[in-house]
Order: C-alpha cells, then structure tokens, then sequence
C-alpha cells in the first residue's frame, strides 16, 4: 500500500505568540492601581472645593487639533499614535489633556460658563522612545481656567497645585511650586541682545542646564561653548561679556523670598516693556498667594525656569520633589520636576482665530506615584486583602459561602478560597493576598455554630517585633473561636486595628 502525499506532509506547528506587553505600556497590579486612585481622588477634592468641574475628553482627537503635532505627511504619527478613519480623516490618541479643552473650549464657548474652570485626568499617550521611568502612556491630572486674563487665575492655579500636592500626600516641605514669567525672559533676551530666533533659543536653553551644570557650564554656554567630559562640543549663544553677566546676574535673582526676588530681577531687566509687563503679572500673582495664605517655601519666584516657551505666554510654573527618593536597590533617585503648566493664551485661537486667556497646571500621577513610593510613602497605604474563608471539604461549600455573604453583606471584601490546594498552601495563599485575617469552619465549628478566626495581620506585627508584649497579645489573641453571630464584630476589630 502507498501513501498519498498528504501523508509525507508534516503536521503544521501551533503557533504560539510570545506573551509580551509592548515597550511604554506598563502592566499595573491592585498596588499600583491603588496608589494612583488615591492620589486622584484627594487632587479632585481639592480641585472640587476650588470651584472647578470636572471634564472628559474622548481617547481621541482629529489629529489637527493637536498643536505641533499638524499631519505634515501621509501618516502623522510623529510623537503621537495616529490612525485614519473611515472618512479619510487622521485622528490620534491625545497626547495631553490641554489640547482637548482648547478643542472642547472652542467648539462649546458660546454656552459654557465664562470664565470655564475645569479639571481633568486620564490616561494619554505619547509615541515616544521609552526608557526607566518613562512611558508611552501614563496618567496625568490637570486643571485650567479658561477665559480669564487676570494675574490672580495664575495664583489660583498655583495656589491649588501646592494644595493639591499636599493632598496627593507630599507634606509642606516635600515639594515646592516655582514660578516664572515668559515676558521676563523675553525682556532679559531684548536686554541682553539677543536678536535671532536661534540666539534666543541658545539662550533659553543654557538658562534650562542651571541645576545640571552650575553657573560656570552655563556661562559657557551662554558664551561661545562648552565642551564636554566627554569631548562633545556644544555650541554656545554666542553672548559676550556684559550681556552673559546680565543673563547671569538674572537667573540668580531668586534668593530669597518672592518680594524681594521681583526687586533683584527688576535690577536687572527694568526699563524693558515687556519685561516691566511681566513683573507687574508676578507682583499681581505674589500679592493674590499671599492673601490665599500661600508663604515663600511653598511657592517661590525662580527666574531660572524655563519651560517649553514656545508654547507658553506668560507666566509659568513648575513643581519640585525636595523628598529623598530610593529605587528598590537603596540607590539615590532623582525625581526633578512632579508637575507644571503656565499661561497659553494662544491655544484656543488656533480654532477660533481670536485671542482666548488660559492658564493651568498639570501633573504625571503615574510619576508622582512612583517618586511618592521611592520616598517611602506609600500612596494609598498599605496594601489590604480580602478576608479568606478556608476550606476544608467539598460537602460544606455552602457553608464557607454563607459565611463569606454574612462579611460582604457587612461591607467586608471577602472570598472563598477556590483552588484546590490544602491548608498550608491557602494560608500562604491568604498571605500573600494581603489577607488581614482567615476564617476556618471544620466539621466541629459547623455542628457548634461557631467560626475560627486567625489574625493574620497580628502575626505580621509580631514578626516585626512591634507587639511582643503580653498585654498586647492578650488584647489581640492571634487566633480564636467565636459564635457565628460575633464573627463580623471581631473581624472588623482585627481589620480596624
């Protein structure tokens, strides 16, 4: 007998996809997910007490609402994840939460409240190269007035980010606002000289390197360059010497607090018109902080920051993490900046072709989350499991489940265990869980009416010698047999405790 050829054929191979989440796209666990609610929710508390009303935005928007990121090709996905859609149009995931308000401003304004005070927060995306503690989409929560050109809607602003910093669980002292005028630095580049485009980015950019390479670094590159440790020249602005001192003498008028800071800077660009224009703006904003009882180390003027100027108008501002901040290894991590914004007042205008004042304040919970944890403060506290009904023996499920109703019912998060493992495996299993306490029913509980109740977090105090006294455990009993009727009352004790 012979074969046919579909015999000789070998049989095709399963294919089976490598489980890999893509690179930027973090998988987040209860921990995570925990930490980032509750910083949200006490931000919004906050936002809310202010007077401001919460907005949605869909994932997506036209791609041409985008700002800098315009379609300039067949696919515009520089910086953005994009896609066409079935009308030809190019949309894209947002890539922040601003450019969605000025989209919604300008599409709702002849019926929103004027000036429209609003706070948002989700999740945005941004195509970008991913790196540690970098990612291609994260959570950011923002809050913005729109419409109001007064200096005190940019000391409102800032006045609620340092609140709401507080809130999100950085105490006085663990993070500081710094404040700036993009007119004071368009007046120090008119003061100093600097007549090109490229000049004043020149400028603006060495002015940004202060805290990485020091008054020296930077007063080469406000000069003709800087080269390097590593042999790389970089170009400098090409300042000479009384313009470079001025430049200098500028960013190292923040000493002290924010009044005297505006009579140092006024020393060094007065007699500017812009620059007059934007001391007046930070005087208005200093005098509104002082009366929302907002003192120096909470928010302070520092004319070395610069932040995308392209994009800002007038003031701007900045949030620092002053905490020390440890990775998993116990090494020294620097956080910089948690958060920032400004006033935009050109934003809207793209749509509408008429001027509309803006001013908000954003910050990355994702990144606040993660410096709050490297400091040793757990956003959101410490993680809680359910309570875990043990089980014994398949004839008694019903039982386990009208215990694990009565904790619910109670408002007790709660659950059978349901794998097929013994006793030894589930309480480890409880452990790990986070479980604050098991309940065990055996054949003699179930015939007595009673439930066996082991306090699990008692044991994880005592193992870190926090309770080793007597008194302590006779309070606290690491394990103990009680009536069905008191089982809610003594696990919420272990739970409270």
């Amino acid at each position: 007998m012979t074969s046919s050829p579909a015999d000789d054929t070998p049989a095709e191979e399963t294919f089976r996809p490598e489980a890999r989440a893509p690179r930027g796209f973090a998988d987040k666990r209860a921990r995570d997910l925990r930490a980032e609610r509750a910083i949200l929710e006490a931000v919004s508390a906050v936002y809310e007490r202010y007077g401001f009303e919460a907005l949605d935005t869909g994932a997506f928007e036209y791609a041409d609402a985008l700002g800098k990121f315009l379609p300039d090709s067949d696919r515009p996905n520089e910086g953005v994840f994009a896609l066409q859609d079935d009308d030809d149009q190019w949309m894209a995931l947002r890539y922040d939460l601003t450019a969605p308000l000025a989209r919604f401003a300008a599409q709702n304004w002849e019926t929103l409240p004027k000036p429209f005070r609003r706070y948002a927060f989700g999740p945005v995306w941004r195509n970008e190269k991913p790196g540690p503690g970098r990612f291609r989409q994260f959570i950011q929560c923002d809050a913005d007035t729109v419409g109001s050109a007064r200096p005190e809607a940019d000391a409102e602003i800032i006045a609620m980010a340092v609140e709401g910093l507080e809130a999100a669980g950085l105490p006085r002292g663990a993070a500081v606002l710094k404040i700036n005028n993009r007119k004071l630095l368009n007046g120090l580049l008119t003061a100093a000289g600097a007549d090109s485009a490229g000049q004043k980015l020149a400028v603006l950019r060495a002015v940004d390197k202060l805290d990485r390479l020091g008054v020296e670094g930077v007063r080469l590159l406000l000069g003709e360059g800087r080269l390097d440790e590593s042999g790389d020249f970089t170009k400098g602005a090409g300042l000479k010497g009384k313009a470079v001192d001025q430049v200098l003498d500028f960013v190292a008028a923040g000493a002290g607090g924010r009044a005297a800071t505006l009579d140092n800077i006024a020393k060094v660009i007065g007699g500017s018109a812009e620059g007059d224009e934007g001391l007046l703006e930070l005087s208005r904003i200093d005098a509104a902080l002082t009366s929302l009882g907002i003192a120096d180390d909470q928010a302070f003027i520092d004319p070395s920051i610069v932040r995308g100027l392209e994009y800002y108008t007038g003031a701007v501002f900045e949030a620092e993490l002053l905490l020390s901040t440890t990775d998993e290894k116990g090494n020294k991590v620097s956080f910089g900046s948690i958060g920032g914004g400004g006033r935009y007042d050109d934003l809207v205008a793209r749509f509408t072709g008429t001027a509309t004042p803006a001013t908000g304040f954003s910050f990355g919970v994702t990144r606040l989350a993660a410096a709050l944890r490297a400091a040793g403060r757990e956003p959101g506290g410490a993680a809680r499991g359910p309570v875990v009904v043990i089980t014994f023996d398949q004839a008694h499920m019903g039982e386990y489940f009208s215990v694990v109703g009565q904790l619910r019912a109670a408002g007790i998060a709660a659950e059978v265990y349901l794998g097929t493992s013994g006793m030894k495996p589930q309480m480890k299993y409880a452990d790990r869980r986070g479980a604050p306490a098991v309940v065990m029913l055996g054949g003699d509980e179930i015939a007595a009416g009673t439930v066996t109740i082991k306090d699990l977090d008692a044991g994880r105090m005592a193992a870190q010698g926090l309770a080793d006294n007597a008194a302590w455990k006779a309070e606290r009993p690491g394990q103990q047999t009680v009536a069905r009727d008191q089982l809610v009352g003594v696990v919420r004790k272990i739970i409270e405790g």
